[in-house]
């Protein structure tokens, strides 16, 4: 739903969340604005904006509401091992934050998320980059000693499928899943395999195991392009298998018939 709110003697504007946009970011309380209409259509409450805007005589926005929504993306948050950065100075971080409430990215602390709490903790400890003053940063090990240690400890099978999370942030980062398709996942899975066999001829363990890793980074991909999880493939193969029953036969589990 979006609604089209009047600050009197301010402006008119519209937004997705009233409380976040005029309360939390622009400070005013709910009995210093009034809505105006609401609708879920984008477009006819664009389109109104700027009608009400001219007839109020107010500053009229020089793009529709539902052209900048086109236009915005989330914010993108480079996780490293030691910090979170945002791609925002200081003096904007507050309304970006506000506008990502709900975004979740990945470090190797764990799964961070936006809230109204964890914000307030990132604009009193956030510092300017040393290497860009339009980005700012968080330590990462200090976001999780104030939000996900000890009374937000994660369970073991949430490590478990975090380390999935990580690999699919890896390929976003790098622009995998946009400009990489499934055919070209399958040839470098089919290359992993050969990697596989040479390794398991030499008996070489540690190429064994980076091998499989690397299968295993490749299938993670391949399963996010064709729009669903590693975490879902491997949920249902195991519920096939769970009930199949069968023998060995030299080396190999043959499956009981159907």
């Amino acid at each position: 739903m979006y609604y089209l709110y009047h600050i009197p003697g301010k402006k008119i504007g519209v937004t997705s969340n009233l409380n976040t946009r005029v309360t939390l970011i622009q400070g005013y309380k709910a009995d210093e604005y009034e809505v105006l209409d609401s609708s879920e259509d984008i477009d006819y409450i664009s389109d109104k904006e700027i009608e009400l805007q001219k007839s109020y005589g107010y500053k009229v926005d020089m793009q529709k509401y539902n052209q900048l929504r086109k236009k915005s993306n989330k914010m993108k948050i480079n996780a490293t091992e030691q910090t979170s950065t945002f791609p925002v100075p200081l003096n904007k971080l507050k309304g970006n934050l506000m506008d990502n409430i709900g975004l979740k990215w990945v470090t190797e602390h764990g799964k961070f998320e936006l809230t109204t709490e964890s914000i307030n903790w990132i604009l009193a400890n956030a510092k300017t980059s040393m290497f860009n003053s339009k980005r700012s940063y968080i330590y990462n090990k200090a976001f999780y000693e104030a939000f996900l240690s000890l009374e937000h400890n994660v369970s073991a099978p949430q490590l478990e499928s975090l380390r999935f999370d990580l690999i699919r942030e890896w390929a976003e980062q790098r622009g995998l899943y946009k400009k990489g398709n499934s055919h070209t996942q399958y040839v470098k899975l089919q290359e992993e395999a050969g990697e596989l066999a040479k390794a398991l001829l030499k008996n070489d363990r540690p190429e064994i195991i980076d091998a499989i890793g690397d299968m295993v980074v490749v299938l993670t991909n391949l399963a996010h392009l064709e729009g669903f999880t590693i975490e879902e493939a491997i949920d249902s193969a195991y519920s096939v298998i769970s009930k199949r029953t069968g023998k060995m036969i030299n080396g190999t589990f043959v499956k009981d018939a159907d």
